[in-house]
C-alpha cells in the first residue's frame, strides 16, 4: 500500500498538469498550464487555437459544417460558428486575434452516405478553414481526411496538438 503526504501530492500536481476534456459540440478555453483533451473525432474536427504571448489555449470539437436557422443553440456544434466562438474565447482572455495560430485534426470519411458527393468530414474541414483564413488565422499544421478516428491533446504550455489514431503512428502538431 503506498501512503503519500502532501509533498508528494504537489510535487505530482507540478509535474502533470490538470487535464480538461473537451466533449462533442463543446470547448474550452485556458490560460493556465493544462491539456485540453477529445476524443471521438470521427467526421467531426477539433480545432486547437493558441497565443503564444499570453499562454492563451482554446480547444473546440465540431461535429457539423454550418449553423442553420434551425440549428439547436449550441453554437459550438458547427464548424462555422464554433469556430467563431472559440476565436472570440481567446481573445476574452487576453489573446490577440491576430496572433492566433491554429492547427485541427479530424474530419475522416468514416461512413461515406454521400453518394459521389463530399461527406461531412470533408465538409467540416472545409468550413473550419474557410472560417480561419476569414479570421485571418494561420493553420500552421493539420492531421485531416483518412477513415480512422483520433484522439486530440492539445498542451496549453506548449501550444503542441498531439494527435492519436487507431492504427497510425502519433503526430504531434
Amino acid at each position: 500500500m503506498k501512503v503519500y503526504d502532501g509533498s508528494q501530492t504537489e510535487q505530482a500536481t507540478e509535474t502533470q498538469p490538470e487535464r480538461i476534456k473537451v466533449g462533442i459540440a463543446e470547448y474550452e478555453v485556458t490560460t493556465e498550464t493544462a491539456e485540453l483533451t477529445t476524443s471521438g473525432l470521427g467526421s467531426c474536427v477539433g480545432v486547437a487555437l493558441y497565443h503564444e504571448a499570453t499562454s492563451a489555449a482554446g480547444l473546440i470539437h465540431v461535429m457539423l459544417p454550418v449553423a442553420d436557422e434551425m440549428d439547436d443553440g449550441k453554437p459550438a456544434k458547427f464548424a462555422d460558428t464554433g469556430t467563431e466562438l472559440l476565436i472570440e474565447e481567446m481573445e476574452a482572455v487576453g489573446a490577440n486575434p491576430g496572433e492566433l495560430e491554429a492547427k485541427i485534426a479530424g474530419g475522416s470519411d468514416m461512413l461515406d452516405f454521400s453518394e459521389g458527393g463530399s461527406g461531412i468530414g470533408d465538409r467540416n474541414i472545409k468550413q473550419v478553414k474557410e472560417t480561419l483564413s476569414a479570421a485571418d488565422i494561420p493553420l500552421v499544421g493539420e492531421d485531416v481526411g483518412g477513415d480512422h478516428g483520433r484522439s486530440l491533446r492539445l498542451e496549453t504550455k506548449t501550444g503542441d496538438l498531439l494527435v492519436k489514431s487507431a492504427n497510425r503512428d502519433d503526430q504531434r502538431l
